[in-house]
């Protein structure tokens, strides 16, 4: 029996129920052996793991403004690093990085480059001084900061724009995930992963988020790690494979090699990928794909904008605004590095694995050489191609034997699919598909609630209704989560782009408008209104006309594409914020002095009533 204070308790907590989901897999795979189908197995997981995510929420309600906005700033840097790392390791990292890596190798790595290291300038420029602000949300921090609506109603707008574009990419995973393990029409699965992902932050908000991602993190880790060793091992690659990485790709190298890859006799022509109606679907973000390659600049822009991406997306700052205490917040960060770590260290291992699984012939899973027909008839093969995330198709010398470049896959299908692939019980693949949707449905959880209180505390409360009462504020806030939730949900089944291009977009319109702002704002007391409303608008501007040109054929400028419009934009609020702020007039001396306070890690926060 578990007596004493909540937060005291929580490592017995979260190792009671590590123990009972480890239980779990294991009767379902009891279940399996018994002649458990696969459909029943797939909704067990799902069902069972939504359940859960459900009664922490439920159980986290509350009618505190505190509790809902910064869970109370009593969160334990391990679970803060731990909810953070559930609230980052999103739908792509979780089941679109791997299936990047698979079709364009090492370019990109850029993102595991970018999205790690854009944690050292979290820590080391912005975590700790917003947190000994003392702010609800990254708009509350700019519209204090500068003063005036102006500036707190540009950062709201960006924050949106940012954000909005992210949740549609975790809830089209979602979408993708519950489709697979539910049997469910994609366009109906999307409704069915919002409603999950609403039952999560509703009722207790930044508390009930928080500890929902802990026990997301959970089930994410498991699930991402356990085909990778299981995997690994089947095949000879060893135990703990991330040491034997580079034979494994010099293998895959030697196979595609001998299968022509490179040469003109590998390649299809136009009009054979016009004759397949499923490869614009199946080749997922069309232009932001093509566009990450393995080029010197290309890999540093990419990687940069990643970085300072990081650095600007408001739902991850808001994650280091619900720790104790300024230290508790920088520790946090390197707490977040660390579970982070494990999925992304492995994300190639897994990519690896796949393609390995698939093309070695010496491998009884692989299927390049064998006839179509064959393939065609594998129960595996049958589920991805009923849901239009694969095909096989004589293209090439159409002599009904599977060549290297008739195997069409959706990149969003290579995590998913990999344990099937690999001959493993069918209860990994539910573990696979429940991770997947522990990770979407954990960001979602995030960038909604990230959008709702924006606009409840900053334009609501702040702007519109100053002496609002708490519960009609939270009431606001609920309502914009429904609505927030349901257009992004409509807009996911639409299916307008992919997974991975969807993020990398977020992460160019956040730096566009508030990395300078943000970081300025704690190291330049010289930067005022005008200069951050200038930044923020001009920078959002430029970066999306960018990104428009790009998207309409335009030839990239100085190598930037529109993966990397964020840079564009990034630079021009810099000059802009530093132009402005210099031909007006300086911040008075008390906004000056704030500055001077938040970077000071002792005392109390510096907007008083927000502890």
């Amino acid at each position: 029996m578990i007596k004493g204070n909540f937060i005291d308790n929580l490592p017995k907590i979260y190792g009671i129920y590590t123990g009972g989901f480890i239980a779990f897999i294991i009767i379902m795979a009891i279940g399996e052996n018994l002649g458990m189908t696969k459909d029943a197995i797939g909704i067990c997981f799902v069902g069972f793991t939504i359940f859960i995510y459900a009664a922490i929420g439920w159980l986290s309600r509350t009618a505190q403004a505190s509790n809902y906005y910064v869970a109370g700033r009593q969160v334990p840097t391990v679970f803060n690093g731990m909810a953070t790392a559930a609230d980052w390791m999103s739908g792509a990292s979780f089941v679109a990085m791997a299936g990047g890596i698979y079709f364009k190798g090492y370019g990109y790595m850029a993102l595991l480059v970018g999205w790690t290291g854009g944690y050292v300038l979290v820590a080391t420029l912005l975590a700790p001084y917003l947190r000994k602000f003392g702010c609800y949300t990254v708009p509350d921090f700019i519209g204090t900061r500068y003063g005036g609506n102006g500036a707190r109603l540009m950062a709201v707008i960006v924050l949106t724009v940012a954000s909005f574009t992210y949740v549609t990419a975790q809830i089209t995973a979602t979408g993708r995930i519950a489709s697979v393990a539910l049997n469910l029409e994609f366009e109906l699965a999307v409704y069915v992963g919002l409603a999950s992902i609403l039952l999560c932050s509703m009722l207790g908000g930044m508390r009930g988020v928080t500890w929902t991602q802990v026990a997301q993190y959970i089930v994410l880790i498991i699930a991402y790690l356990l085909p990778v060793f299981w995997i690994s091992n089947n095949i000879g690659a060893g135990f703990f494979p991330h040491f034997m990485l580079a034979d494994e790709v010099a293998r895959i190298g030697e196979l595609e090699q001998m299968a022509g890859l490179g040469t003109d006799a590998y390649k299809n022509s136009a009009a054979d990928m016009a004759a397949l109606p499923e490869w614009k679907k199946l080749a997922g973000i069309t232009k932001a794909h093509s566009e990450v390659n393995a080029s010197p600049w290309q890999f540093i822009s990419l990687a940069l904008a990643m970085m300072m991406g990081t650095a600007s997306l408001p739902h991850v700052m808001m994650r280091y605004f619900t720790t104790p205490s300024v230290k508790a917040a920088r520790k946090s960060v390197g707490w977040s590095v660390f579970f982070i770590f494990l999925l992304y260290s492995s994300a190639p291992m897994l990519a690896t694995l796949s393609k390995l699984a698939l093309i070695d012939p010496e491998l009884s899973t692989g299927i390049i050489g064998k006839s179509i027909a064959e393939v065609q008839a594998l129960d595996w093969y049958q589920n991805w191609n009923q849901a239009k995330l694969m095909v096989v198709q004589d293209m090439g010398q159409k002599d009904g034997i599977l060549q290297l470049n008739e195997l069409f896959m959706n990149g969003d299908a290579v995590v998913l699919a990999t344990p099937e692939i690999a001959g493993l019980p069918y209860v990994i693949s539910g573990l696979v598909a429940a991770g997947g949707l522990a990770a979407a449905m954990s960001t979602a959880d995030g960038l909604i609630l990230a959008i709702a209180n924006a606009i409840s505390h900053d334009v609501y409360y702040k702007m519109i209704d100053p002496k609002a009462e708490t519960a009609k504020r939270l009431i606001v806030a609920r309502v914009l989560l429904v609505v927030f939730g349901v257009a992004g949900a409509t807009i996911a089944a639409l299916q307008l782009t992919g997974i991975l291009g969807a993020v990398i977009w977020a992460f160019d319109f956040a730096m566009s408008g508030l990395f300078w702002p943000l970081v300025l704002g704690v190291w330049w007391k010289r930067a005022n209104k005008e200069g951050a409303i200038a930044g923020m608008l001009l920078g959002l501007l430029s970066g999306t006309a960018y990104l428009v040109y790009m998207e309409s054929g335009g030839t990239a400028i100085l190598g930037l594409t529109s993966a990397t419009f964020g840079i564009l934009g990034s630079t021009v609020s810099l000059i802009a914020m530093v132009v402005v702020s210099l031909a007006t007039s300086a911040p008075n001396s008390a906004t000056q002095k704030m500055v001077d306070d938040c970077r000071v890690p002792s005392g109390a926060s510096v907007i008083s009533g927000q502890k």
